[in-house]
């Protein structure tokens, strides 16, 4: 069974992640954005994030492997942004076919809880799996058992 894991990480979390799933022969494919989504410093990045997640904005991205017709299994990986998927996400999302595929999402946040981007999923994928993690990068050991399939 041929499995993906497509991303983003803006903070390095998502790479922890993949370095996990690499290890169990997941073809890894990282997405990033052409523009920068984010400001530098932290304050501003938390305000304009979450500004632009609310709003469901979904920038261009950088080309991509965007073919999953091979994998039997797609994960998606996505930080959490005031309750939602990243805006790089919502832009994957819209590009990738996944009707037909086993799909799971690993949301990685600081709470390690994403109501919000839970029930958003659920209503577009209901058969979907979700994996929360708590930022894996400082809670390594507990995403390593979340992740131990």
């Amino acid at each position: 069974m041929k499995k993906v894991f497509i991303y983003y990480s803006h903070t390095g979390n998502g790479d922890f992640v993949a370095d996990i799933l690499k290890e169990k022969e997941f073809e890894i494919r990282k997405i990033d954005t052409e523009k920068k989504v984010l400001p530098n410093p932290f304050f501003f990045k938390m305000i304009v994030g979450g500004f632009k997640a609310t709003i469901g904005s979904a920038p261009k991205l950088s080309e991509f492997a965007s073919n999953i017709e091979d994998f039997d299994e797609v994960y998606i990986g996505s930080p959490i942004w005031n309750a939602r998927l990243a805006t790089p996400t919502n832009t994957l999302l819209k590009e990738l076919k996944l009707e037909g595929k086993k799909v799971t999402f690993v949301l990685y946040s600081g709470s390690g809880t994403s109501k919000g981007a839970t029930k958003k999923i659920s209503k577009l994928y209901p058969e979907a799996r979700i994996i929360n993690l708590k930022e894996p990068l400082k809670y390594k050991e507990e995403a390593a058992n979340k992740l131990s399939f």
